[in-house]
């Protein structure tokens, strides 16, 4: 009986310890979860693009922000979005909107690899009157290469999913990327 009572005391005692360490544990995560989220702000880079043509009878004008995680200095995923209006006078007025994935490898590092999934909302006024008028969805896979140096990387992508209905000229296009 007097071994029965102490080992009860002891089993007791091991539950309130345990107790106590895991109360322990539990508040060093909690600790650690503003510092995990401190480091995944700081894996996050933003930038994007602008782009303003004009010519005669001509307007293109566009906004496409994004932002990348860098999981390493490797490997980065990112979203963006993009707004474009185009406007031929007497011909044709266009907004063009949505959004994309992009991923991009740097196996050096100077070097940068990417592939980038969009899909695009295209509103086609043909004579500007609404009677004769298209919407549709756009869907591009660009893929590319392009040489980094800082925050900027200047680079060719290719549309592979480019046919002759495709909303760019050529499946083949340059770019320029920054990221702060």
């Amino acid at each position: 009986m007097r071994n029965y009572n102490y080992l009860k005391a002891c089993s007791t005692y091991l539950v309130w310890v345990a107790l106590l360490f895991s109360a322990c544990i539990y508040a060093q995560q909690n600790g650690n979860t503003s510092n995990l989220q401190n480091n995944f702000w700081r894996q996050v880079q933003f930038g994007g693009g602008l782009g303003l043509g004009f010519g005669s009878g001509y307007t293109d004008i566009s906004v496409a922000p994004s932002a990348i995680y860098n999981f390493n200095e490797y490997a980065a995923l990112g979203v963006g979005l993009q707004y474009k209006y185009l406007k031929q006078k007497d011909f044709y007025a266009s907004n063009l909107y949505g959004g994309s994935v992009i991923g991009l490898l740097n196996p050096i590092r100077s070097i940068q690899l990417s592939a980038e999934l969009e899909q695009l909302r295209v509103n086609v006024d043909l004579d500007g009157s609404n009677s004769n008028s298209q919407n549709f969805w756009n869907t591009a896979l660009f893929v590319g290469v392009g040489y980094r140096s800082g925050i900027a990387t200047i680079g060719a992508r290719y549309n592979v999913l480019s046919d002759k209905n495709s909303i760019y000229g050529s499946a083949f296009m340059p770019f320029v990327r920054i990221y702060f």
